[in-house]
């Protein structure tokens, strides 16, 4: 035998026994999933409020400061109007510049970490539009919040071409002396509306 052959002999004389791969982990299945869902979303920074239909959603709205001074709100959510922008005759991020709030839809919600997932097909001609908004409104219904990332993934659909996102809370960031800073990098702040009952 060679050099080469007694290294390769060696080698798999040497090789680990094969195993089974192990099971997927399921994740945590919550008792209360919505509860568990506004706990982390208000943990990361956001601002999550119940309201049980789309009446005392605009209500609610109303009452927030941001969107009460705001000039220009893009909404993307039916039954809530746009204000001083068509979201749908945007076709450059620079007309968003001055942008106060996007009010966007969520398809659902994470309990484990408080995210909600935006497919991009939600988010009209210009995607930048949650990235640019000061302030971010979200509108989830408290029907579709699943446990775990688990669940989530099974539930993402993407169309081609497209994206998605998962989204959590506010702007955020501690690069700098690990200070938690929120806004730092986009929307100032996360209104999040449970609806529904």
């Amino acid at each position: 035998m060679n050099g080469r052959e007694q290294i390769l002999h060696d080698l798999r004389k040497s090789a680990p026994q094969v195993v089974p791969l192990p099971s997927i982990p399921t994740g945590i299945i919550y008792p209360d999933p919505v509860t568990q869902f506004e706990e982390m979303f208000t943990s990361v920074g956001g601002n999550c409020l119940r309201v049980p239909d789309n009446a005392a959603l605009l209500d609610q709205l109303a009452k927030l400061e941001v969107y009460a001074k705001a000039k220009i709100v893009v909404s993307l959510v039916p039954g809530i109007e746009s204000r001083g922008m068509d979201p749908m005759a945007i076709t450059d991020p620079h007309d968003l510049a001055a942008l106060d709030i996007a009010i966007l839809p969520a398809e659902f919600g994470v309990a484990e970490n408080g995210a909600v997932w935006i497919p991009g097909s939600t988010l009209g001609p210009e995607r930048a539009v949650f990235v640019i908004a000061q302030y971010v409104v979200l509108v989830l219904s408290v029907s579709q919040i699943v446990s775990n990332m688990h669940q989530a993934y099974d539930r993402v659909q993407i169309e081609r071409p497209g994206f998605g996102l998962f989204l959590c809370g506010p702007s955020k960031t501690a690069d700098i002396e690990q200070s938690l800073v929120i806004g730092a990098h986009g929307a100032r702040s996360c209104n999040l509306f449970l609806a529904g009952s």
